[in-house]
């Protein structure tokens, strides 16, 4: 079941970002990190339809964070750019190059060897002064994201923004399979990181949807899956007690680093071709200049 629900999540957020790109690049850019953003693009009905994708991808994540180690969970996920690219040439009707199959193919290599080495298991409680840590780096990552939502402009700031976001999702991974699920309905209110879980889906959506009014869907899905494998998957190991099989460790590092390189080479393979370019009649934000390349019509 957890597997399922982890591919399961893969699938709804790879389409999901496509959706909202679509949505998003309807709407005027902004010029820095706007809180009111979710809502402007909840008018749109492609980005709409991408966050109740990703809505429900979240719920099948947190489904099989709370049985699966991170770095298994958060590695399949990773698997969602491959989605987001194919999903991207169909729309675009750009067939895919020979680099991008064998990425998708070494993409599906990786998550395979994680499932097969991946030991399910119940993760180590954490103390309370680690849990209020977590949920003050909501606060802190938030920081980060207006600086970089100010400072940089194009396709810098989708990736910059697109790792943020993934810090920002991998952080919602993290307090899911942190909660202890003994807990009461009034324990788990009262537990700082059942509201950082809250806060960094939040924070998430809002810094996802202004980079895709950056730049490209999959250069800024590629930073979301690298920050949202990797920094999850460390702090799985050293805090929760995530491991492999027995015997399987070297197995489980090379599907690991074969996922994370294969999403990495997707994006780079990707980007240029399957960009998402902003409606007819869509204004540019001042702050950012007209590309000088013309862009697909959606």
């Amino acid at each position: 079941m957890a597997y399922l629900a982890a591919f399961g999540c893969a699938v709804c957020y790879g389409v999901g970002s496509v959706l909202q790109c679509v949505g998003a690049r309807r709407l005027e850019a902004a010029g820095g990190l706007d809180p009111r953003l979710l809502a402007r693009m909840a008018k749109q009905l492609p980005y709409l339809l991408g966050l109740t994708l990703d809505l429900v991808g979240w719920v099948l994540s947190l489904i099989a964070v709370r049985t699966l180690p991170l770095f298994a969970v958060q590695a399949t996920l990773a698997s969602s750019v491959g989605v987001t690219a194919v999903v991207a040439a169909i729309f675009l009707h750009n067939r895919p190059g020979r680099a991008q199959v064998t990425a998708l193919g070494m993409l599906g290599a990786g998550v395979i060897l994680l499932a097969v080495t991946a030991e399910p298991s119940t993760p180590h409680p954490i103390d309370a002064t680690i849990s209020i840590a977590i949920a003050l780096g909501v606060f802190v990552l938030a920081g980060a994201c207006v600086v970089t939502a100010r400072a940089l402009r194009g396709e810098r700031a989708a990736l910059v923004l697109g790792i943020l976001s993934g810090l920002a999702f991998g952080g919602t991974a993290l307090c899911g399979r942190a909660i202890e699920t003994d807990h009461t309905l009034t324990q788990i209110i009262a537990d700082p990181l059942s509201w950082a879980l809250l806060g960094y889906g939040a924070l998430g959506l809002t810094v996802f949807g202004t980079a895709l009014q950056r730049g490209s869907v999959t250069i800024a899905m590629a930073g979301q899956a690298a920050a949202e494998t990797v920094a999850p998957a460390i702090a799985g190991l050293v805090l929760l007690g995530d491991k492999a099989r027995p015997g399987t460790a070297p197995l489980a590092i090379g599907g690991f680093v074969l996922a994370v390189a294969a999403a990495s080479l997707l994006a780079a393979r990707c980007s240029g071709d399957h960009e998402i370019g902003p409606e007819p009649g869509a204004r540019p934000a001042t702050a950012e200049p007209v590309p000088d390349r013309p862009y697909a019509s959606v």
